[in-house]
Order: C-alpha cells, then structure tokens, then sequence
C-alpha cells in the first residue's frame, strides 16, 4: 500500500514539472505564431534549374 502513495506523489511531481515548463515555454513567446504554420504548405519551393547537355558541354569546354 505504501508504494501507491510513493508513485502517486512522483507522478504528480513529474506532472508539475511538465506544467512548470509549459508555462514557461507560453510566457516566452513559443506559442505565439498560430499563422505561418497552416500557409507554409502554399508557399513555393524555390525551382531547380536543369542542365541540358549545351549546357554541360559548355561546362565540360571550360574546363
């Protein structure tokens, strides 16, 4: 019987932990931008430029 008062007192003391750390990642901003997240997906991935084999050939000459 004396381990159950023993875990309930570590899980409620890990549990405050766990809360004093979520306060603290709230008070310093953490949580604040709720916008960039849901419109990142739209924004453009920046284009990859193909080389055509002029292009190599070019490259290759330079050399």
């Amino acid at each position: 019987m004396s381990i159950i008062y023993l875990l309930i007192t570590i899980s409620l003391v890990v549990a405050l932990i766990f809360f004093f750390a979520f306060i603290k990642a709230v008070k310093s901003g953490q949580y604040e931008d709720s916008y960039t997240p849901s419109v990142r997906m739209l924004f453009d991935d920046t284009p990859t430029v193909k080389k055509t084999s002029t292009q190599n050939q070019k490259s290759i000459n330079k050399s």
